[in-house]
């Protein structure tokens, strides 16, 4: 069983990150689909597109929540996996994954209830107007209800992808992903469903892809198998995944906070229409973002490994083509967004009013995004290398330091324009995260490889 996973220890960075991270891309941009194609399919719907499009974005700071506790538990869990694995110890990895496995259950059954009894109080607060509130909850009302099939997709098909297997963990997104695009529009509009329509083919492929990731991981081709002895979950197991998984969790869940804060700012300066541009903006940041965070999590196996094997010249070359490879992929597509606005708009609305502010706004938005490749190479190997407290830090920083505040202090310094001023925020966020980062990450990395000589590896919550 050990001999399966050695390569991640001997065979070429280059080669290895190629192999691991073009399906984890190709994974990450297949499950944005879920939801990207729904948003598209729901901004062309005659007659009402606009304001459906704009009711289902105000239901993403819900799903944003949802998939940030998936990640909560994977993205601690699953590395921590993979630094046992290069330590030799696969009764710790097999161990840790079964835990993860039956947190994510008792989770999604909690979410779920909360989820189904306050969705009108949320999504109002969130920002929902008296057109859109109804869409909002039609939207949400099916979708709490496939919440354990969302969990335990993303969440188990992080192990999936810890182990080496990258190419079965994109088929898992892939399967699902193909059944939305199938179901989506005999539901919207061939059945005449709508909105709801759209909310039930995204649980329905959700919960194919789950049993296809379960299979996999409860049978024998896999290295590490889910084992019910396992799956009761222990404190001294879990806890140190929680730490470690709650940088990504941050990141995530505050996404949902700083949802809210924008579209509250933005209905009260823009009215809906700003709401809805916003809706396409995050719909595009997502989509466009997702490819630098599966190259992240394609060099993760290979940092994580290689740090618990004591292998301090392959976690450094694995960063460093990580960090070159994200930094390329940002500047492109930085300058795709400024010269082609228009085109990443016009894949969500066809509504001219909504597409010529759109592409304005969207500029603004993504000033800074050619940065972005420095923050997510950075972010992603801290938490490879089992650091959370950093992971957690730069998490903090970029969203509640700096975002959150900025959003309603810009437009107090832009008052002739103050909807243009909550644009604003993001790319003046991103520019003074990306320079912290870099330099706690500087001393941190090299901290963390003189660990190795040290023989403290094990230390992954610190």
């Amino acid at each position: 069983m050990e001999e399966k996973n050695e390569f991640l220890g001997t065979d070429p960075i280059g080669k290895l990150l190629l192999k691991l991270a073009v399906p984890t891309v190709a994974a990450q941009l297949i499950n944005m689909l879920y939801n990207i194609v729904d948003r598209i399919y729901i901004g062309h719907i005659p007659g009402d597109g606009a304001l459906a499009l704009t009711g289902v974005g105000i239901c993403m700071p819900l799903i944003m929540v949802v998939t940030a506790f998936a990640s909560l538990v994977s993205s601690g869990g699953a590395p921590r996996s993979s630094i046992f694995m290069g330590q030799k110890d696969l009764d710790s990895a097999e161990k840790t994954m079964g835990n993860c496995f039956g947190l994510q259950i008792i989770i999604s059954i909690i979410l779920t209830v909360v989820l189904l009894y306050w969705n009108e109080d949320f999504l109002m607060a969130f920002g929902a107007s008296e057109n859109t509130i109804g869409f909002a909850l039609s939207y949400m009302n099916i979708y709490a209800i496939g919440t354990i099939f969302v969990q335990l997709t993303l969440g188990m098909n992080a192990f999936i992808t810890a182990q080496g297997f990258a190419k079965t963990g994109m088929l898992s997104v892939l399967i699902g992903a193909v059944c939305n695009i199938v179901l989506d529009p005999i539901f919207i509009f061939a059945l005449d469903m709508g909105v709801p329509g759209a909310a039930l083919a995204t649980v329905l492929s959700q919960m194919i892809s789950c049993i296809w990731v379960l299979a996999f991981l409860f049978g024998k081709k896999t290295i590490l198998r889910i084992r019910w002895k396992n799956t009761l979950p222990q404190p001294s197991i879990f806890l140190p995944c929680l730490a470690l998984g709650s940088a990504t969790f941050i990141m995530q869940a505050s996404e949902s906070v700083i949802s809210v804060c924008f579209n509250s700012s933005l209905l009260k300066y823009g009215g809906d229409i700003a709401v809805g541009a916003m809706t396409i903006l995050t719909s595009v940041m997502q989509f466009a973002m997702l490819p630098l965070q599966g190259l992240g999590q394609g060099a993760q196996p290979i940092s994580s490994y290689n740090f618990g094997a004591h292998n301090s010249v392959r976690v450094k070359q694995t960063f460093w083509l990580l960090l070159r490879v994200s930094l390329i992929y940002s500047v492109v597509l930085w300058a795709s967004i400024m010269l082609f606005p228009q085109l990443f708009a016009g894949m969500f609305t066809s509504d001219e009013a909504l597409l010529t502010f759109t592409q304005s706004a969207l500029r603004i938005y993504a000033a800074s995004i050619f940065l972005f490749g420095i923050q997510i190479a950075c972010q992603m190997t801290f938490t490879a290398l089992g650091k959370a407290a950093s992971s957690i830090l730069v998490a903090v920083t970029r969203k509640f330091i700096l975002l959150l505040p900025l959003i309603y202090i810009m437009p107090r310094l832009l008052p002739d324009d103050p909807t243009r001023a909550v644009y604003m925020a993001e790319p003046i966020a991103d520019a003074i995260a990306v320079t912290f980062t870099a330099i706690l990450f500087f001393f941190q990395f090299r901290k963390a490889l003189a660990s190795i000589s040290d023989g403290t590896t094990d230390e992954t919550t610190t």
